[in-house]
């Protein structure tokens, strides 16, 4: 039932990978369908065409370092062998990666490590090797002879869920991590049983057999393998003490290789190998790290055509002492076809793990075995956290020395980024960024406003740089308790972001900050916390500090200077709006008006009226005054 549950919501999510555009079998856009693949020449600088016609593109995609070559050349039979990259830890930092752009899906990818000397040291470096933040390999020195001279390839099966795959390298002490070549191909989502384990870890190669056939695959022969998987020769796993022979089909059609999800190449079952003697268990011994669960991948094919019935091969699959199954080839799939089996091996208890064909009847057969580590994939970085660590990393201009590649804080066995310390978060599934210490840097750029998105940093410190610019608006630190931004260049005003409930220490002296500083800011130190604004000629408002203008606050305006100013406007405003209408639209209207002729007429009647009557009284008074009579009643 868990399992029929699982696969429902394994092709759910191919669904909606689907429907967003993401890789699926399905979909055009699946990265294997499409035939993704890349080969890196780690320190070489023009592509070429191998012998076998794959094709090789100079280096690229890496975070730093510098090109090498292998001290003997003339040893090493493929181009992509001689050259290498590596990451001197003095001047590159402690970590360094290659960031490779890729279709969202599962990838099968291979590398080559080797060291020859290089570097005229006589000594092989020590360092790590991660895929999305998940330790995947471990080199310690010295190497063994074979791999530190020649060489040595190391592959693993992962997921790349966001569209980079970020292979990093990490140096135990100031050694140099060394990589001569880095190979990708896309797989079936599907691939080795991923319907039922899921994609959320990854299985590295701790051995891919072929029986009785010598080394093929991609790269090295022209057999090919859908994969790009790299096939070797059994014999150093196998028990010496067993005399075996080899088997081949003899021409005979395999049927059922090749097929989906897992495209087991058709070679890998035309070859096997049986025991000498009747009786005989086959065996391998496998090296196996007791800290994790391993999948095993058995191959059969009956490629003897004198066993023509069930009953006739059978044999007990034994793994760490432990009979597992039963196994009759012909009675399962008949004669010349592909028969695969699949076991997952827990609590592991030796370094050598033995996995036995014990015979029943007959002889036992097999044509490859492969063996995977399966490593659950470490927690990450919140991808908001990184996404801010990134940005900072820009706008800070953090030095090449300084190491920071990849996930800040992933994985969890390494140390972070320089200057910088995780810890897991509250619900324990992923790790938070919550602290930078990064004073004394050099640093000569400004602070970005992703810094927000930090909502667990803790401690900030990046006094004693060159930093400019103003402090971001939208501080949002809740947590943040320490802040020392001294003995910078910084300009503007504080925002009122910057002060928090948990906020102890501010500093912010020796700056070029100006303006109010903020109520809850100051209040800081006057609850017990410290604060420093010191040496900021610009900053007012506050106790110890000058008072600021009237009008001022904050670097600019307050909200009583802009109103002021806006009622001034306005008064202003209203006066010139009074002058328009009564002197500019009245005087104009003053030349334009003019009195109807009627009432002209009736004005200048009554004007002559006036004048008659007063001139009568004129005249009377006049014989009034002379003896004559007076004519006013003669009307």
């Amino acid at each position: 039932m868990a399992h029929f549950f699982f696969l429902l919501l394994f092709f759910f999510l191919f669904f909606f990978s689907s429907a967003s555009g993401d890789a699926n079998p399905s979909s055009p856009n699946d990265p294997f369908s499409a035939g993704v693949e890349l080969n890196i020449d780690c320190g070489g600088t023009a592509n070429f065409t191998s012998e076998f016609g794959r094709s090789w593109v100079a280096d690229l995609y890496y975070s730093g370092g510098a090109a090498g070559l292998v001290a003997e050349p003339h040893r090493f039979q493929l181009p992509q062998e001689r050259t290498l990259r590596f990451f001197p830890p003095v001047s590159y930092g402690k970590k360094n990666c290659y960031a490779v752009p890729l279709p969202n899906g599962r990838y099968y990818i291979r590398t080559f490590t080797v060291y020859d000397n290089y570097d005229s040291k006589l000594r092989s470096p020590s360092f790590d090797v991660s895929f999305e933040g998940t330790l995947v390999f471990i080199w310690r020195s010295p190497w063994l002879e074979a791999a530190a001279r020649s060489g040595a390839y190391s592959d693993f099966i992962a997921a790349v869920p966001d569209g980079t795959a970020t292979l990093c390298f990490y140096s135990i002490a100031t050694d140099p991590p060394v990589i001569a070549s880095i190979e990708i191909a896309a797989v079936h989502l599907l691939a080795y049983d991923a319907a039922s384990t899921g994609t959320d870890l990854i299985l590295i190669n701790y051995g891919r057999l072929t029986a009785g056939s010598s080394l093929f695959g991609p790269g090295f022969t022209n057999d090919s393998d859908a994969f790009s998987r790299v096939w070797q020769p059994d014999a150093t796993y196998r028990n010496p003490n067993v005399s075996v022979k080899a088997l081949s089909s003899g021409g005979h059609q395999i049927l059922g290789a090749n097929q989906a999800p897992n495209f087991f190449p058709v070679k890998l079952y035309e070859t096997a190998i049986t025991t000498v003697n009747t009786g005989d268990a086959l065996e391998y011994l496998l090296p196996v790290d007791t800290r994790l669960d391993y999948m095993l991948w058995f191959h059969f094919a009956e490629i003897d055509s004198g066993v023509n019935a069930a009953a006739q091969r059978v044999f007990d699959v034994l793994i760490g002492q432990e009979n597992v199954t039963r196994i009759d080839i012909y009675k399962e799939v008949r004669g010349f076809t592909a028969f695969k089996w699949s076991y997952i091996v827990h609590n592991l208890t030796s370094k050598i793990l033995s996995v036995k064909l014990v015979p029943v009847a007959g002889k036992p057969i097999i044509c490859g075995l492969e063996n995977y580590a399966m490593v659950p994939l470490d927690m990450a970085t919140v991808p908001s956290q990184v996404l801010a660590m990134q940005a900072l990393k820009e706008s800070l201009r953090i030095p090449d020395r300084m190491g920071w590649n990849g996930d800040p804080c992933a994985p969890s066995t390494w140390d972070t980024w320089e200057g910088v310390t995780c810890h897991r978060s509250d619900n324990g599934q992923n790790l938070v960024v919550t602290q930078l210490d990064l004073g004394s840097q050099g640093l000569k750029g400004y602070i970005s406003d992703k810094i927000s998105l930090l909502t667990n940093l803790v401690n900030l410190n990046l006094s004693s740089n060159s930093l400019e610019g103003s402090l971001p608006t939208d501080f949002g630190l809740v947590s943040l308790v320490s802040l020392d931004l001294s003995s910078n260049l910084l300009t503007g005003s504080i925002p009122d972001s910057l002060g928090s409930s948990n906020s102890q220490i501010v500093l912010l002296n020796n700056n070029q900050l100006d303006g109010q500083v903020p109520e809850k800011v100051y209040s800081i130190g006057v609850h017990g916390g410290i604060i420093d604004l010191s040496g900021n000629k610009g900053l007012c408002g506050v106790p110890t500090l000058p008072a600021c203008p009237l009008f001022w606050d904050k670097g600019g305006l307050s909200l009583a200077g802009k109103i002021s100013i806006g009622l001034s406007c306005l008064f202003i405003l209203i006066v010139l709006l009074v002058i328009y209408f009564f002197c500019i639209r009245r005087g104009s209207s003053d030349y334009d008006f003019e009195f109807p002729q009627d009432l002209i007429s009736i004005a200048a009647k009554r004007n002559r009226y006036q004048r008659q009557k007063l001139m009568l009284v004129e005249l009377e008074e006049a014989s009034n005054s002379t003896g004559f009579p007076s004519t006013s009643n003669t009307h």
